[in-house]
């Protein structure tokens, strides 16, 4: 359960909580974004789950107002913004990713929107992945049907299967406010008092589907989770990625966190499913990518085996990767 603050001890409009490592450049772009575009009373809260960049020193010598809580240790998302949380003195509570730049007063329009709107619980605004794109945010609850429509790319089918289309929301360009699910973590405004009746994030999960679990259990408690287009920021690492890019540790963390999502949720069917998906889905790509790697050898078909190969010894073996 969250901690209780009075209504006279709240001393900003909104606390900004951010959790970093090793973002040093990008978050210090971040922090400047937020200085010249937010009006509103607020106070900035970084957590550093103990980066080796610098970070720290750049925050102390460049940010000497800011609180920081550098950690010793990586702690996981979840757990670094639970610290931020609980020593958080605003309002409302904004949980923002480092490697994002508020834009045309995005915070102060968000504030704005949220006072008028008492039955939303958590908000969300628009994303921008460049000049020109609109990042498609926001998600359906993770259940086992949801995740096998992920899992084996059946959302691609959803001009001819509509339900296909209902994991990401296709056919909805992010222009329009709607009622959602799942709030994308990378910025998540929250009224304190919903904080005080939900209590802060599960600590279970060391990184993704956290804010699957937080938006669920802000549903289940008589709130709405919303995404509003009133205002945008810029996602830096908004694109997607090459699969070469993506690194076994937290491609199978990914999993990870679902499967735990999902037994959280759906009991101990509901993750015997997931992990059937997993690994269904794992020997589909490992055998198809192995068949195409002899005939047309590439790094692209070599990081699709090595993703699979992981993510079988995790759900069969119990062994995670180190890198």
């Amino acid at each position: 359960m969250g901690r209780s603050l009075e209504p006279e001890v709240a001393r900003y409009d909104v606390s900004i909580v951010i959790v970093s490592w090793n973002t040093r450049e990008i978050l210090r772009d971040c922090l400047t974004s937020i200085s010249q575009q937010t009006h509103a009373s607020h106070e900035v809260i970084v957590v550093d789950n103990a980066s080796t960049d610098g970070t720290q020193g750049m925050l102390k010598e460049e940010f000497p107002a800011i609180t920081l809580i550098a950690n010793t240790e990586n702690v996981g998302f979840a757990a670094a913004n639970n610290q931020g949380l609980e020593i958080a003195k605003g309002t409302k509570l904004l949980l923002l990713n480092p490697d994002t730049i508020i834009l045309d007063g995005a915070i102060d329009r968000m504030i704005c929107w949220l006072d008028k709107h008492p039955d939303v619980g958590c908000v969300g605004c628009q994303v921008w992945e460049d000049e020109t794109t609109i990042q498609h945010t926001c998600f359906a609850d993770p259940h086992p049907l949801n995740l096998a429509i992920g899992e084996f790319n059946l959302y691609r089918l959803a001009r001819w299967v509509p339900m296909f289309g209902r994991t990401e929301y296709t056919g909805w360009e992010r222009t329009e406010t709607r009622t959602v699910d799942v709030v994308s973590g990378m910025f998540m405004l929250v009224p304190r008092a919903v904080f005080e009746a939900v209590g802060p994030m599960d600590e279970a999960f060391f990184v993704y589907s956290e804010e699957a679990d937080w938006c669920r259990r802000i549903r289940n408690a008589g709130w709405r989770c919303v995404f509003a287009p009133e205002a945008r920021i810029l996602h830096l690492d908004g694109g997607s990625k090459s699969t070469v890019q993506i690194r076994s540790r937290m491609y199978v963390q990914m999993q990870k966190s679902k499967t735990i999502y999902v037994r959280k949720h759906y009991g101990r069917i509901g993750e015997l499913s997931a992990r059937t998906v997993f690994v269904v889905g794992a020997l589909m790509r490992g055998t198809v990518f192995g068949v195409l790697g002899l005939v047309r050898p590439g790094a692209e078909a070599k990081a699709k085996i090595r993703l699979a190969k992981a993510a079988l010894v995790y759900h069969l073996a119990g062994q995670e990767p180190v890198s």
